[in-house]
């Protein structure tokens, strides 16, 4: 059997040497510009990190590196970690520190134009960025401690995200002496990133350039390539043969070393294509390829950074150390979220995983879709555009989903729209979808964007999976007869009940269209084809401490009341004037355990009358959940008293039927069904079941034909409103939600704001603890603030934060004067008011809708880089806590 060695040589041997080898002679042009400078870093207990930054010459640049080593004094394998793009060597260190004291000597370094080397940026050349990793190399090379595997050849990886990730990818295919590469959310084809199908994607394409440091930061060529398609608006050949010959797709069938590619879900720069193109190409090279689909991507999101950076040591341990045993992971993984843990809130994620890479189109179901031949417009200079994914700007639109607006917008007349009927069961799409259509233009090019939303059944919200769309360019050659249009990857759960939605627009805020005004027909030529990737396994979840610690628990707190039972005091006699009040808090104090002088909550009293929507707002330590356990009679209070309807709380308080509560989430057992699992814990009441009114509770919280599933199967959000449902059984005169909204995305949270309205319109009343301020100010009719276990202001949330409907909008560059006086004269606009740094402007709405807004801002080219809700409860809420803890 080979060593390890001797099978890693054999990796080497495979990498062909027609560029030659860029020896240990070239390491004579790498001439140190100085010393050094070296420091150690300890960790608990670890080896303690040497950090040496240097700057390096190389080739008549100076780039800054770190070279980090710790342990021994043994040869190690070596690992070079590139940065993002317009990032430095700082991102990457705590990474460097890791695998250093794993046994790795880790070289960092800003790339050119970046941080403090110098240079111009070139978009990865080979005779630029590219070679430097191989000057580097070189220097590796001669440093005693690392690993050789033969005279000027070390043992050593590369790693990175984006920008670093290619370079890694291109120094496996220009430098035969790599001999692992883990590139994370990076691309395979820049030109195909950037131009897909031919449509320019102008707002990442302009980010690209900014955060390079500008247009002239860049080598000329680059420069005049950008000026010359952003004026355009189209990529023409010599721009997509400049940037495809500065890709790692450029030496496809080079790279054949060992390969985890990383890629993320919510990526509209570099989406999972990019990855899967990369992944057939290096696999087809013979070399072992992983692929791992991550939550996160450049859109934002959980990158997974702990778990990623962990199988990428793992991964170096099997390639570069040999170790035989090392868990590398599995050749396909991808990330999942569904449901939240019932004891804190946050949102589950468990891994699905595959022995083999499915691709993006494996178990392909056709799904049907209704709807004839339709007209589209696009409208002269592409105004306005339709919004889906908006880099720069996806989280401020995604706060306009507090105003029922959502994350996507599609103008009338400006798309095609063909609808699924309701599934009947659920389903999973893990890959790009397909479809068939005809597409006409009445001149010229037709551009379109593709996207599949998943529709509620009540046809109200229709979510746009990881806010994804695709472009098209159809040019006259292929009008007229049918084409294959591949729409975004995802990995993305359908209900059943929910039904599909292919929406074809003529405009994304995100590309350029063309400014000319068009008409486009489109029609359907087959179904839509979902890829399920039949292979995928989801790894079980661990069974959830109450599954086994409820039964125990219940035993103790039982013997536990029968011990206090004689030191109980005698209830208070119930208040005939407070029977129709729902909660009355007075002088309400807690100190903390073995503390005679620190309070968690002291002196509190408020009341909450019937109909009320009561948010309970404070920083962390305010003292919040320690009032509702007491309220539910979970603690008891050190002074002072609590009354519901008039009565007295105490442990087991009968008036405690009359209240529901989701303060610490809810317990459900996965197997049964979300009905079976109401009617178990209703049971265990020893309530009548007459008495439960499940239907009530089921209709307000919206969980349809999902209450037959079993609840494993079940998205976040749905396990979330089964949570509430719970708390509503009997439907409860109080109810109290402690952080109901923790983990949900934001249509997920907009849903339960309405369930909470819904339940508190029949006269009922709500009382929310939360730390998300816009819910708060949305649903919210009334408020109590507190700080420190103090009570700081409580009343109707119009006189806390004051009325009227304000936006903020915010641009790149200043607003003028007679903009800001157009903005101002819109019809349904009542103001406009710059703020004091010149970019933002407060709107205030009289009459037209938040879309609308948006659309005219558009046209009068505003260069938005934010739309949000003027949050004038945060603004109040910082007044009045300032001085407290955040």
């Amino acid at each position: 059997m080979d060593s390890p060695d001797a099978r890693t040589s054999r990796w080497r041997r495979l990498l062909p040497r027609t560029r030659g080898r860029w020896a240990a002679a070239g390491a004579a042009l790498l001439v140190l510009a100085g010393a050094g400078t070296w420091t150690a870093v300890a960790d608990d207990g670890a080896p303690a990190v040497h950090r040496q930054d240097r700057m390096m010459r190389v080739d008549g640049v100076d780039l800054d590196t770190s070279y980090f080593t710790a342990g021994g004094s043994g040869r190690r394998p070596a690992v070079l970690i590139g940065h993002g793009f317009g990032g430095s060597k700082a991102d990457t260190r705590a990474q460097a520190e890791q695998l250093a004291r794993d046994g790795y000597a880790v070289l960092t370094w800003s790339a050119r134009g970046f941080g403090r080397s110098g240079g111009k940026v070139s978009l990865n050349a080979p005779d630029r960025e590219v070679q430097d990793v191989s000057r580097l190399i070189d220097w590796l090379a001669a440093r005693p401690e690392v690993r050789l595997d033969a005279k000027g050849d070390p043992r050593v990886g590369v790693t990175g995200a984006s920008y670093g990730g290619a370079v890694s990818l291109l120094a496996a295919g220009y430098d035969h002496r790599v001999d692992a590469i883990a590139p994370e959310i990076t691309y395979w084809n820049l030109a195909d990133a950037l131009f897909p199908d031919g449509v320019f994607k102008k707002l990442w394409a302009g980010i690209f350039v900014n955060t390079g440091g500008g247009c002239g930061n860049f080598e000329k060529e680059l420069c005049d390539l950008y000026e010359r398609v952003a004026v355009n608006g189209k990529p023409d050949a010599a721009a997509r043969a400049l940037l495809t010959e500065r890709s790692p797709s450029a030496v496809a069938d080079r790279i054949k070393v060992p390969a985890l590619i990383v890629q993320g879900q919510t990526d509209s720069l570099f989406p999972l294509g990019q990855a899967d193109a990369m992944a057939k190409a290096i696999a087809a090279n013979g070399a072992p390829v992983s692929v791992d689909w991550t939550a996160g991507g450049h859109d934002g999101g959980d990158r997974e950074t702990g778990r990623v950076q962990k199988r990428i040591g793992s991964w170096f341990d099997r390639y570069l150390k040999g170790e035989e045993g090392a868990d590398t992971g599995p050749a396909f993984r991808v990330t999942r979220t569904g449901g939240i843990d019932s004891t804190d809130g946050a949102a589950l994620t468990r891994g699905a995983s595959a022995d083999t890479y499915p691709g993006l189109h494996s178990g392909g179901q056709p799904v049907e879709l209704s709807g004839g031949p339709q007209k589209i417009g696009n409208p002269a200079g592409a105004s306005p555009p339709s919004i889906s994914a908006v880099p720069g700007v996806g989280g401020s639109l995604s706060r306009l989903s507090t105003l029922g607006v959502g994350l996507t917008l599609d103008f009338p007349g400006q798309y095609a729209r063909f609808d699924s009927a309701p599934l009947t069961t659920a389903r999973r799409i893990t890959g790009a979808p397909t479809v068939r259509v005809t597409v006409e233009a009445d001149h010229g090019d037709a551009v379109l964007f593709g996207k599949v939303y998943d529709v509620s059944p009540d046809g109200k919200r229709q979510v746009l999976p990881a806010q994804l769309v695709a472009p098209y360019r159809i040019t006259p050659a292929h009008q007229g007869r049918p084409v294959e249009l591949t729409l975004p990857a995802v990995d993305h759960e359908l209900d059943a009940g929910h039904r599909l939605r292919l929406v074809l627009a003529a405009t994304d805020l995100g590309y350029a269209s063309p400014a000319e005004p068009a008409t486009y027909t489109v029609s359907l030529d087959g179904p839509l084809t979902l890829p399920t990737a039949p292979g995928l396994e989801t790894a079980s979840a661990a069974l959830p401490w109450w599954t086994w610690g409820l039964p125990a628990v219940a035993l103790v707190i039982a013997a536990a009341l029968l011990l206090t039972a004689r030191r109980r005091t005698v209830t208070p006699a119930p208040d005939p004037a407070l029977r129709d009040v729902p909660l009355q808090i007075t002088g309400l104090s807690k100190k903390y355990a073995k503390s005679s002088d620190r309070y968690a909550v002291r002196d509190l009293s408020f009341r909450v009358e019937k109909g009320q929507v009561l948010g309970l707002l404070g920083p962390n330590g305010a003292g919040k959940t320690t009032t509702l356990r007491m309220l539910m009679g979970l603690i008891t209070p050190d002074d002072g008293e609590i009354r519901v309807f008039g009565r007295a709380i105490r442990p087991g308080a009968p008036v405690l039927s009359r209240v529901g509560c989701f303060v610490e989430g809810a317990g459900f057992l996965p197997h049964l069904s979300g009905r079976a699992n109401l009617e178990l814990y209703w049971k265990a009441t020893g309530r009548p079941d007459e008495d439960a009114r499940i239907d009530e509770a089921l209709e307000i919280a919206g969980l349809g034909d999902a209450l037959a599933r079993a609840v494993r199967t079940y998205s976040q959000g749905m396990r979330q409103r089964l949570a509430i449902a719970q708390a509503m059984l009997g439907m409860p005169d109080l109810l109290i939600l402690d952080e109901p909204t923790n983990g949900l995305d934001p249509p997920q949270i907009r849903e339960m704001r309405d369930v909470m309205i819904r339940y508190a319109a029949g006269g009922r009343t709500v009382i929310v603890s939360s730390h998300l301020l816009s819910e708060v100010e949305q649903s919210c009719t009334h408020l109590v603030v507190m700080d420190r276990g103090r009570l700081v202001q409580a009343g109707p949330v119009a006189e806390i934060t004051g009325s009227g409907d304000m936006l903020l909008v915010t641009a790149a560059d200043p607003l003028a004067e007679p903009l800001v006086e157009k903005i101002a004269a819109l019809p349904g606009i009542g103001s406009a008011v710059r703020t004091d740094d010149g970019h933002g402007l407060l709107v205030r709405l009289d009459g037209a809708t938040s879309p609308r807004l948006i659309a005219e801002l558009v046209r009068l080219d505003v260069p938005l880089t934010g739309v949000g809700p003027h949050r004038r409860l945060e603004d109040a809420f910082l007044t009045l806590i300032s001085g407290g803890s955040a």
